[in-house]
């Protein structure tokens, strides 16, 4: 049963909504008409072309879709704040593609492209700020860390977003985040059972930094999810960076460790380990990036990888999203990459080398490039592309991807 509370905010936001379209700059108001009539809006048009080729079909997806966002935030007043954004996501000029999760029934001879067509509240919250530490009421965008175990899908053109009560701490330095998250709404959109699944899910999250050179964080995720038995997982984890100061350079240093178990109404009982090392080198041209990321599993033993189901996956183990799941097998991925820019031009090259982590097996490797422009302040663009050469597991698949972003 859906908690009470956070619909009717729900309700509430949309009716404030309704009313207020009068925008300026203002920082804090002095009476409560001032809040409502004196915020900001924002509209934020994406344009993106996807096309995948995969030996697994024998057609190509061709995906063209426009996702349209609306939101207004109201001013603060006593240290409330309300906000509301609208996401619309259309098909335009071509419609071959899957768009997953059996939102496109009559496609399925394509392959998936997850942005199906659909309006919804992508976010409508209410936030209480008090000496820099806030309470937030009701569906809002909550992304941990790098999103390895808990984001957002911002890369599709419907996000992830989460029906929660979420407190954020100042604590004299540090940082402590808690969450009760009652619903996930996932990218697949409210019209088919996988875009929205039940939670009674806990997320804690404590950080703290040193100088600037030295960030330690602690987290505790115990997932419930009511829907999908197999998604609910309890994981402890550390993550730890280090900044080093060289002479025309930064050097940096990630270490990440997390056990998990399996957690709530999970049928299979399993424990797996996930850990990742990372050097990065900037420097005034280019950065260098190395790293290596395991996920644990057994495969003689299925559903006791470890997994990640609220992460932001397109983001790791490649984009071309062969390892959305972990193979029970599980995933070792050595990576290797390149990142520069110019003026408004900006590009990107990685290498990925993916394993079995308990067996010998290979699972083949992928090449990831893109290169970005910024025209104004308000315009950008984006070429994408992806390249998976598969070795015992999955098929080759190669996508390319074109985005257009502006913002009124």
């Amino acid at each position: 049963m859906k908690n009470p509370i956070i619909n009717s905010t729900y309700i509430s936001i949309f009716i404030l909504y309704s009313f207020t379209f009068v925008t300026d700059e203002s920082i804090a108001a002095d009476n409560l008409m001032d809040a409502l009539t004196g915020g900001h809006t924002q509209l934020t048009m994406r344009y993106r072309y996807e096309r995948v080729e995969s030996d697994l079909f024998a057609q190509d997806a061709k995906a063209s879709t426009l996702r349209t966002r609306l939101n207004y935030s109201t001013v603060a007043y006593k240290g409330v704040t309300f906000f509301v954004e609208v996401d619309d996501v259309t098909e335009v000029f071509s419609d071959d593609f899957n768009s997953g999760a059996g939102t496109s029934p009559d496609r399925t001879q394509f392959p998936v492209v997850a942005d199906p067509n659909g309006t919804e509240f992508n976010q409508a919250w209410v936030n209480y700020n008090i000496s820099d530490n806030n309470f937030k009421l009701g569906r809002q965008r909550i992304t941990l860390d790098n999103q390895r175990f808990i984001g957002g899908v911002a890369w599709r053109q419907n996000e992830q977003t989460y029906d929660a009560a979420s407190f954020d701490f100042d604590l004299a330095g540090s940082k402590l985040f808690i969450s009760y998250v009652d619903q996930v709404n996932r990218i697949f959109g409210n019209d088919v059972p996988a875009g929205k699944h039940d939670n009674n899910t806990l997320l804690i999250n404590w950080s703290q930094s040193w100088g600037g050179q030295h960030d330690l964080t602690l987290f505790y995720y115990d997932i419930d999810n009511e829907d999908v038995s197999a998604f609910s997982t309890q994981t402890f984890g550390v993550s730890f960076d280090s900044f080093l100061q060289l002479e025309n350079s930064l050097l940096s240093i990630g270490l990440d460790f997390a056990r998990q178990s399996d957690g709530a109404n999970n049928p299979v009982s399993y424990s797996a380990n996930y850990w990742r090392i990372e050097a990065a080198l900037e420097m005034p041209v280019v950065d260098f990036i190395v790293g290596r990321e395991v996920l644990s599993g057994s495969a003689n033993s299925a559903g006791s990888a470890f997994r990640t189901p609220l992460a932001t996956l397109h983001a790791f183990n490649g984009w071309s999203d062969q390892f959305l799941s972990t193979p029970d097998a599980g995933l070792q991925d050595t990576y290797m990459g390149v990142i520069g820019g110019f003026e408004d031009f900006s590009w990107y090259l990685r290498y990925h080398d993916f394993e079995a982590q308990s067996t010998n097996q290979g699972f083949g490797y992928e090449v990831d490039a893109s290169i970005s422009y910024r025209l104004t302040d308000k315009i950008s663009t984006r070429l994408k592309y992806a390249q998976y050469h598969a070795s015992g597991f999955g098929a080759d698949t190669q996508h390319v991807w074109f985005l257009f972003n502006y913002e009124f």
